[in-house]
């Protein structure tokens, strides 16, 4: 089965098509958003907040990166498999960019990759294009900017941040990325770009007026009973279902109800036979 390509992506637009996509990280969970029909399966930095424990993005190593997308790329087929380029795997210069980004295709397998940036980044984005990088943008908020920001506020809030905002999509599009993600950034604002540009955008927590949607998938199913983002619409609560499986689990094992015989392997006559001759 043929994976979902960056023409097929540029398409869906003029197709008025919504794009579909969610973070994974690993294979099961990528093998059931595939089932489920998601176009598009982000393996973002996030990682380091939803699975490794991680206080920020920022700890994120490009290692980890090509090890999570690896188990993504292995537990799909059809879907489009975006590697997040980690903070500082890009920012420290071209060359260790491009070096970097074809570690994300060569060794990860992934079919693009996605960088936070805007028209400060076009340059960088266009080389990486023109080595035959596909290259998703993602303007707006940019979390591997927290410390910078001093938080994840909204971007283009008013007039002079939304046109920069604009320029920023702007020079992608010159650059040649096929697709972009606006991350909180005014409804408005997002349905002005949407309009604007001739590739899809892909929003989060910015409106639905968008080409399409991702949202990280711990989040929408609820894994973490202390995190409700905003922006993020909870579509089951699996933290609760996981800790009353695990602590049935221990009532059974401390109750000796499991395992039965029925979850073990019997002997042979043979053996139960020899068994009883050792006495």
């Amino acid at each position: 089965m043929a994976r979902i390509t960056v023409p097929e992506i540029i398409a869906a637009k003029a197709k008025h098509k919504r794009l579909v996509s969610v973070t994974a990280y690993d294979a099961p969970m990528a093998r059931l958003a595939e089932q489920a029909g998601v176009d598009i399966l982000l393996v973002g930095d996030s990682v380091g907040m939803t699975v490794l424990g991680m206080t920020s993005t920022l700890e994120v190593t490009m290692d980890a990166m090509i090890h999570h997308t690896r188990a993504v790329v292995r537990g799909s087929e059809r879907a489009h498999v975006v590697l997040d380029m980690p903070f500082m795997s890009y920012q420290t210069g071209d060359d260790d960019a491009m070096r970097n980004a074809g570690r994300a295709l060569k060794e990860a397998g992934a079919t693009s990759i996605k960088v936070e940036g805007g028209a400060k980044l076009a340059p960088l984005v266009a080389r990486l294009i023109e080595a035959g990088i596909p290259v998703m943008g993602h303007i707006g908020l940019k979390p591997q900017s927290v410390n910078l920001l001093g938080g994840y506020p909204a971007q283009g809030v008013d007039a002079a941040s939304a046109d920069a905002v604009i320029e920023d999509a702007e020079r992608l599009v010159e650059a040649g990325v096929y697709a972009m993600v606006l991350e909180r950034v005014p409804i408005e604002v997002t349905k002005y770009i949407t309009e604007h540009v001739p590739v899809p955008t892909i929003g989060i927590g910015s409106g639905p007026h968008c080409d399409g949607q991702v949202l990280v998938l711990h989040d929408m199913l609820g894994m973490d009973d202390r995190f409700h983002p905003k922006h993020s619409k909870q579509y089951a609560s699996l933290s609760g279902t996981i800790r009353d499986a695990i602590a049935t689990f221990a009532g059974d094992v401390r109750e000796g109800r499991f395992p039965t015989e029925q979850h073990s392997v019997s002997a042979s006559e043979a053996l139960v036979a020899h068994l009883k001759k050792r006495g």
